[in-house]
């Protein structure tokens, strides 16, 4: 341990060079033995690393910065208290973000999963939250047609810890986000990622984005700003067609559709939200008994409270046929199972 402390002390030194040749050969040196060193994470961040690589996130050279970020997520893991406690280092990823567009991929990836990181911390999404640039920033991320399939997902990554502190999910709306994330839940040409009935993959390597996305807009539901935002954008619609069983969704999206529409039934109006539910009633309901019976024990609970609120009189005002009524025979068992 003595060994690796001045290790990491001396490559910190090196840091502070006036050489950049050496100030980029210590940096790579950091990167790699906090990749694979969990020891050293902590020693790196002792040794006062950490002001240095949040200086070096504004550096020119993508190289420079890819290192940096790659080198603070890595601490990351191991030492969340001393990046947080690091004057300008939100600041500086918030940097990285906002010039996505022309700075290093692997910088704004890093930058974003070292965010995501720190965001498992519950006292520091407040914190983060109320950056509003890195929020913007996130967004604009995901919005951006040209944004790599990575930088989307680890983007989602990071807006999805924000989203976890419930005064922050208004903050997200107001900021715009509603739009972006039900535009990479849509199938269109460019997103072309939802996944088809037998579960295979639709087009490129984009796995995960749409299920990441779903997940956020359960968060961001859960604000009494959601309800317009999401009818300005045909949310509300796009939910209800997640779980109409001809779409193919998978469990993870259905879940996802489901928790969304109950955070929306219980912080907003509720009739705006059931309108919709009821206008396509007897496939949403089969969506939802499906995820109620199939789901996870939170998607089963959350299934059979969103139910709840349809309830009977839902099921019996849509027009009649033997699969409504094995509709209408499946829900009260569900119901009678989670009383």
């Amino acid at each position: 341990m003595e060994v690796k402390r001045r290790t990491a002390e001396f490559l910190v030194e090196k840091l502070s060079s006036v050489s950049e040749r050496t100030r980029n050969d210590a940096l790579c040196e950091l990167r790699l033995i906090s990749k694979h060193d969990a020891e050293s994470r902590t020693l790196i961040a002792g040794a006062g690393a950490i002001p240095h690589l949040a200086e070096t996130l504004y550096s020119s050279s993508h190289e420079v910065q890819e290192n940096a970020a790659a080198t603070l997520l890595n601490i990351s893991i191991s030492s969340k208290d001393s990046l947080m406690s690091t004057r300008g280092l939100l600041d500086a990823f918030s940097h990285i973000l906002r010039s996505h567009s022309s700075t290093s991929p692997a910088a704004v990836q890093s930058s974003s999963a070292a965010l995501y990181s720190l965001l498992t911390v519950d006292s520091n999404r407040r914190i983060i939250g109320a950056k509003r640039d890195i929020v913007y920033a996130l967004i604009d991320i995901i919005r951006n047609p040209s944004s790599p399939p990575r930088s989307i997902k680890d983007a989602l990554g990071a807006l999805f810890g924000v989203s976890l502190y419930p005064l922050n999910r208004s903050t997200m709306i107001h900021l715009g986000a509603a739009g972006p994330l039900f535009g990479l839940i849509l199938k269109d040409d460019r997103v072309g990622i939802v996944e088809d009935a037998t579960g295979l993959i639709l087009k490129d390597d984009r796995v995960g984005i749409v299920e990441d996305a779903t997940a956020v807009v359960a968060q961001i539901a859960g604000c009494e700003e959601s309800e317009e935002a999401f009818r300005n954008v045909s949310g509300i619609s796009v939910l209800v067609d997640l779980l109409d069983m001809s779409t193919g969704s998978n469990m993870r999206i259905k879940e996802n559709a489901v928790s969304a529409l109950l955070n929306l039934a219980r912080c907003c109006r509720e009739g705006r939200v059931m309108e919709h539910v009821r206008r396509m009633c007897l496939g949403v309901v089969d969506g939802i008994l499906n995820v109620a019976e199939d789901g996870t024990d939170k998607g089963k609970s959350k299934a059979a409270a969103l139910l709840d609120l349809i309830n009977t009189k839902t099921l019996s005002s849509c027009s009649g046929g033997s699969p409504l009524r094995d509709s209408q025979r499946r829900y009260n068992y569900m119901l009678h199972q989670s009383s």
